[in-house]
């Protein structure tokens, strides 16, 4: 039977398509043909995956505008957060939750973006 394998993008509307991904160039190093793309192929975690999670208010995405976040692995958090403070982003948090360490901060647009390193293969 056929299946879902993975999350294949996340689509919204900006004011400035090419400056949003001119930022998530330069401050995330992701660049694409049609916006950030990551590859599965550089995943090395342990039983890597993503996820669709539901809330039922707002409050997880604050101060974000809109409903919704956007959640990107990364291989070593504390490493990126600190290339992110040489490159001058705020970051809004971190945390570390035992199976993954999280960290946030807002896109150009407003758009809150998760940052998860897993550390925990999924039970």
């Amino acid at each position: 039977m056929a299946k879902i394998t993975g999350l294949g993008g996340v689509f919204y509307v900006v004011k400035d398509p090419a400056a949003t991904r001119a930022w998530y160039r330069d401050v995330l190093g992701l660049d694409g043909e049609y916006g950030p793309q990551m590859n599965w192929s550089e995943e090395t975690g342990d039983r890597p995956y993503s996820l669709i999670s539901h809330f039922a208010d707002d409050a997880y995405i604050k101060p974000g505008h809109g409903e919704f976040m956007i959640n990107l692995r990364v291989d070593d958090l504390d490493s990126f957060l600190t290339q992110l403070a040489a490159k001058g982003v705020e970051v809004l948090d971190s945390t570390d939750e035992g199976y993954g360490k999280f960290a946030w901060l807002l896109d150009p647009d407003g758009v809150k973006i998760e940052l998860w390193q897993q550390v925990a293969a999924p039970e």
